[in-house]
């Protein structure tokens, strides 16, 4: 096989209808081929030795351009190619975006007798983002998140009973879980440090998103749609849920530490669409 690549998203997700173009030293192209269903790209076409330069475009994605270097084999093996979403490297257009639950997941994932990770999700949230124009200073930008605690589904009913007792997030007496920003800070061609406050568990502790936008587009219904996503780590321990079982050798039933997984999408003005 003369070149294989996997054309990936950001996210992870297959790049379908992307061709890779493979040019020699003097931009003279010698390969072209597109990804199939699953963003693999195959060409079993025999290539020299030497190096060539190899380029990645998408519909509704910033071409993206490589060096590979060919073997005596003939093989150009160049692995998982990423794309960005085009606007993906600065921010959405400034004024108020509206957070579609339907759309976004809010995701934890906690560690589970120390070999293993139990994965759960609110079903219940809504959201306002706000990005400030550059004129104003882009970092002024502001996101604020409220979340159900009750909400709380890990797909085991004794288990989200467990989490929503005073154990843990307690919902009868804190039945909301809330992230007010107070500053954005660049961390790459589309990465942000968002800081912020989270009132959680009747405790408020500073906490850090680490953010990646994956760009804008159009959606069905004549809007405008952004796309985030953003992880962080939380301590229990810090939002007083220190519920501790140990088994065997000092291992600890559940860990002590949270990683927060937020997908995201929100709607360009003030109210989500009615469909």
């Amino acid at each position: 096989m003369g070149l294989s690549a996997r054309i990936r998203t950001r996210d992870g997700w297959a790049v379908s209808h992307a061709v890779v173009t493979l040019t020699d030293m003097t931009g003279t192209q010698v390969l072209r081929a597109a990804a199939d269903g699953e963003g693999a790209v195959r060409d079993a076409t025999e290539l020299p030795p030497g190096p060539y330069t190899v380029i990645v475009t998408a519909v509704g994605y910033a071409p993206v351009a490589s060096t590979a270097l060919v073997t005596a084999s003939g093989r150009a093996e160049v692995g998982n190619i990423v794309l960005a979403r085009q606007g993906g490297t600065e921010l959405p257009p400034p004024g108020p975006w509206t957070i579609d639950p339907a759309h976004s997941t809010v995701g934890a994932v906690a560690q589970h007798l120390g070999i293993t990770s139990v994965h759960g999700r609110f079903t219940e949230f809504g959201g306002r983002v706000e990005i400030a124009g550059a004129d104003g200073g882009i970092e002024k930008s502001r996101v604020e998140a409220v979340i159900r605690s009750a909400s709380i589904d890990t797909g085991n009913g004794m288990r989200d009973g467990h989490l929503k007792s005073p154990d843990f997030l307690d919902v009868e007496r804190y039945p909301e879980l809330v992230y007010r920003s107070t500053g954005l800070t660049p961390a790459g061609a589309d990465r942000w440090t968002v800081q912020g406050d989270l009132q959680m568990h009747g405790v408020v502790r500073p906490v850090e998103l680490d953010l990646s936008y994956l760009g804008t587009g159009a959606d069905p219904w004549g809007g405008t749609r952004a796309a985030f996503r953003a992880t962080a780590e939380l301590r229990r321990e810090d939002f007083a849920m220190n519920y501790n079982q140990v088994v065997q050798a000092g291992i600890s039933a559940i860990g002590t530490t949270l990683r927060v997984e937020l997908d995201i999408q929100a709607v360009q003005g003030d109210a989500l669409p009615q469909v």
